[in-house]
């Protein structure tokens, strides 16, 4: 377990900050770290920032985020992993697919050569379009009040994919689903990164399964072809209690 201090804060929309600090560890894009607060819990959460500062993106979704969220400068909180799989990444033009705060996660993979769709309900929660030029940026909202009105999956239709090497997602499953029902008859080489409950974040609890593949230990990044005919994804996940739910995606 590392003792974490906030070196600096930035408020990127409402309910969102990151967090900036130091810590001598070595983490590749995509891989995740279980955050600590005494008292109140544990979550997992990936990484939006990885050089020699590092950073962590959270939006507040419940006690252990929302308690993230107030840390100021100089406030601690412990961090242990890294844990999983990152992504795979190529060389070459490339699109990111990011739904939410899911566009903090790949936000280290990009570079000059990098395209990103920002998706969001609405433009006062989209978050880092100032990463990327116009020239290279989509932007989707739910209610039409910035860029395309409507849903990332809806927006590809729009696109030339073939220009792309490679193209990574990571958002709210039921997005991750639809975007790779439009990709999986497409031939593209496309990974997605899963945000799945998770209490142990190291194989043991087994809340985070997904079709037989364990999100904290064969993940969080899969292959699109990994997950095009896995019986759970987009249909069902499990909830701190084990219980089986749907996603209501079929």
């Amino acid at each position: 377990m590392n003792r974490i201090t906030v070196e600096r804060v930035k408020d990127e929309a409402k309910n969102v900050r990151t967090l900036f600090f130091r810590w001598d560890q070595k983490i590749s894009a995509g891989q995740f770290v279980m955050v600590w607060l005494p008292g109140l819990g544990e979550i997992p959460m990936s990484l939006s920032y990885i050089g020699s500062l590092k950073g962590i993106t959270v939006k507040a979704y419940g006690k252990v985020s929302q308690a993230m969220i107030e840390l100021q400068p100089g406030n601690e909180f412990f961090i242990r992993g890294p844990y999983g799989n990152g992504f795979q990444v190529e060389s070459g033009r490339k699109l990111l697919i990011g739904g939410g705060s899911g566009i903090a996660s790949l936000l280290p993979i990009a570079d000059s050569e990098t395209d990103a769709i920002i998706s969001a309900k609405t433009r006062d929660e989209i978050i880092f379009a100032d990463r990327f030029p116009d020239s290279r940026l989509f932007l989707a909202t739910d209610d039409g009040s910035a860029g395309f009105h409507g849903f990332p999956h809806d927006l590809l239709d729009r696109m030339d994919l073939s220009v792309y090497r490679k193209i990574y997602v990571c958002g709210p499953e039921q997005m991750l689903y639809r975007v790779m029902l439009k990709l999986r008859d497409r031939h593209v080489n496309a990974e997605f990164s899963l945000e799945r409950t998770m209490k142990c974040g190291i194989g043991i609890c087994d809340s985070c399964s997904v079709g037989g593949l364990q999100v904290c230990k064969q993940g969080p990044v899969f292959s699109i072809e990994q997950l095009k005919d896995n019986p759970e994804f987009g249909i069902y996940r499990t909830t701190y209690s084990g219980k089986r739910i749907s996603l209501n995606m079929k």
